[in-house]
Formats: C-alpha cells, structure tokens, sequence
C-alpha cells in the first residue's frame, strides 16, 4: 500500500464528504476509492469512515488521522518545495484565484507582465466568482472581496469596493431617472443573483438601513451579463464598481442613487501561513500589490459623479 497515496485518497473523500465525490474529484474509480480507505482501514485496525448515514462522517479515530495526514501531508509538500530549490531562487507553479470579471480585467493584465519578468515561473489562474478553499485545492494566493472571516490565512489589504446602481442613459431617457430608493418600483430592473436577492435591494439612508422591493425583468447569475443587459437599455442593475468600469468609462451606463449606497468592502490578497513564504509568492505579491491598489483606485475614481 502507497500510505502517501491512501493518505490523499482519505483526505480528498473526508474534504468532499462521500466516497463518490471524493473519486470525481480525484479523476479515479469509485471502487479503486473505496479499496484504498479499506486497506487502510485495515492497515491501521480501525475504522476511519462511518458510512451509516447519507452523508459519510469521520468517526473519532478518523478525525485525528485526517489532521494528522493533513498536517504529514503538507510538511511533504514543503520539504518538496525546499528540495527543488523553491525558496533559494523564484521558480516553480504559482496558483492563484479571483474572481472572474476582476480577474480577466484587473489581475490578467498584470500577471501577464509578471511572467515576462520571472520566466522561470508559471502561473496557473482559476477565475471563479465562488470561494475556493486555499488547503483543499493547493491554491497559493486568492484574491477576495468582502469582509474576510477570522481564519488562519494572512490577508494584504489593496482596496475597497463599493456597489453601484446603473442603466444607460437611453433608459435613463425614456424612464426617467430615480431620486431615491423607493422610486425603483417603478422602473424594470436586472438582478445578479450573486449579489443580490432578485426582489429587494438594500440601501442606506439617514434613517438606517433600506430595503425597497423592485421587479427584476431579468435575473442572471454574471455581473458581465447584468452589465450588458443595462447597456443594451433593458433596465437598471447593480454590480459592484469595478464590474461596470468599463461601461462606465464609455459612457454607455450612468451611476444613480449613489447617496444611498451602503458602505464599501475590503479588496485583499490572502494566502495560507507558513513557515517560509516561497520566493515565487513573495516575488508575485511584491510585483502585484501595488498594480492592484492602482487598479482598484482607478476603479473607484470611475464610480465617483
């Protein structure tokens, strides 16, 4: 038995919760799956999975083996990364994540200048608007917006993002534009469902919060199809600043009701403690960070009438 190999398996179907997730994620047969947590299973005389109930849970014995392969697992990687001369010059695979619209505008660019600085560097780039897991997944860096939640990740703060509420200004023409919350009952609206809720949007005002009911028209799940609906005149949406920066500067959307608009939330950089930081990571966030605080300000700058 390859204990290392069993170790990953166990960790993977532990992480996805069932033995069939575990081989999806893994990209092997759920019967070689099963095989290798029995035979360790057996290996150890113990049982590690109790798979009783719907979904498949650690028993007591599992749950310590599980830190610990995960603890054995990642001290391997390390002494990996430490042999192959990860931490004496820049080198090796870098793997960041972000979200997508930020991501292809913002942060492409500047990797793309960063791999013709360190040729000795690759970069894998995942674009996602959900939040990837950095120890499941062996990211090294991701790029979060929104309060971060107390974790064991370290976190570079390169700026804050506020929400926007925009249409075009043909709309804006026909329709008339609204002075306050209230007045979107009135109007059509397109609706991001990963920002908000399709029937009442949240505001500000003197008085606290203010949640007002609107009529989505449209409902999508990207910010880039939210924008381009609002610049094809079909209606008012919301998306977060930078969404919408490029239409902005064209002069294809407008800002409204930006007075009422709650507070912004912290851009940041996160990664995963540890002991040495890899000179490819050091090297990213060194060149990155100050790109991304322009980006960002330029962003803002947009949003502000």
């Amino acid at each position: 038995m390859d204990r290392f190999e069993a170790m990953s398996v166990l960790l993977a179907v532990a992480d996805a919760g069932s033995l069939s997730a575990g081989a999806r994620r893994l990209g092997m047969p759920l019967a070689t799956v099963s095989r290798k947590v029995s035979d360790l299973e057996a290996h150890l005389h113990t049982r590690l999975l109790s798979r009783g109930s719907r979904r498949l849970e650690l028993t007591d014995a599992g749950q310590s083996y599980v830190a610990a392969c995960r603890k054995i697992l990642d001290d391997v990687l390390e002494a990996e990364r430490a042999a192959s001369g990860e931490y004496l010059a820049p080198r090796g695979e870098l793997v960041v994540t972000a979200p997508v619209v930020f991501g292809r505008w913002h942060l492409l660019p500047i990797i793309e200048e960063f791999l013709k600085a360190y040729p000795d560097i690759d970069v894998q780039l995942t674009l996602s608007d959900g939040i990837i897991n950095l120890l499941d997944e062996h990211v090294d860096l991701a790029l979060r917006i929104g309060d971060l939640p107390d974790s064991n990740l370290i976190a570079t703060r390169i700026g804050a993002i506020g929400r926007i509420v925009c249409a075009s200004p043909d709309y804006l023409a026909r329709r008339g534009v609204p002075l306050n919350p209230a007045d979107l009952a009135a109007h059509d609206c397109i609706s991001f469902v990963g920002l908000m809720s399709s029937s009442v949007w949240a505001f500000t005002s003197k008085g606290g919060k203010q949640e007002v009911a609107v009529h989505s028209r449209l409902v999508v799940n990207t910010a880039e199809a939210a924008v381009d609906a609002a610049v094809a005149g079909l209606g008012v949406t919301r998306v977060l600043s930078y969404q919408a920066a490029k239409a902005l500067a064209d002069g294809k959307l407008t800002i409204i009701l930006q007075p009422f608009e709650p507070a912004t939330v912290p851009a940041s950089l996160v990664y995963k403690q540890q002991g040495l930081v890899p000179l490819k990571l050091r090297a990213f966030l060194d060149f990155a960070i100050p790109r991304l605080k322009a980006a960002v300000a330029r962003s803002n700058q947009l949003a502000t009438v």
